[in-house]
């Protein structure tokens, strides 16, 4: 890791989002203003700043579809302080995300994409 920078307002977006479909508010989170990034950005990985020692579950997890159509799984965990931990991207095919999901692009279970 130590690749620290500031969190970007996309990332914020889709936090946001994520959150809302779980019925949480971002404004009841402390969102660290700098971000660390895993594996240096290439799937768009990030710890929020939250224990790393101290995973406590994910708190919603969601789909999209890269332009290469390849699916990309992106999960936002938390703590066991009840702060949020990582927002997770594993693309399946482990290859570098090509375009960062907007909200309106994430499929939920139980949904289906366009």
């Amino acid at each position: 890791m130590n690749n620290i920078r500031p969190i970007r307002q996309n990332e914020k977006e889709l936090i946001d989002r994520l959150l809302k479909q779980v019925n949480l508010n971002i404004n009841d989170f402390q969102i660290n203003e700098n971000v660390d990034e895993y594996e240096g950005g290439k799937m768009g990985s990030i710890s929020l700043g939250g224990n790393v020692d101290a995973y406590a579950g994910d708190l919603i997890q969601a789909e999209y579809v890269d332009q290469d159509d390849v699916p990309v799984v992106i999960t936002l965990t938390k703590d066991e302080n009840g702060q949020l931990l990582d927002l997770d991207f594993w693309k399946t095919d482990f290859s570098k995300l090509i375009e960062y999901p907007t909200p309106d692009k994430l499929i939920f279970a139980g949904e289906s994409g366009q």
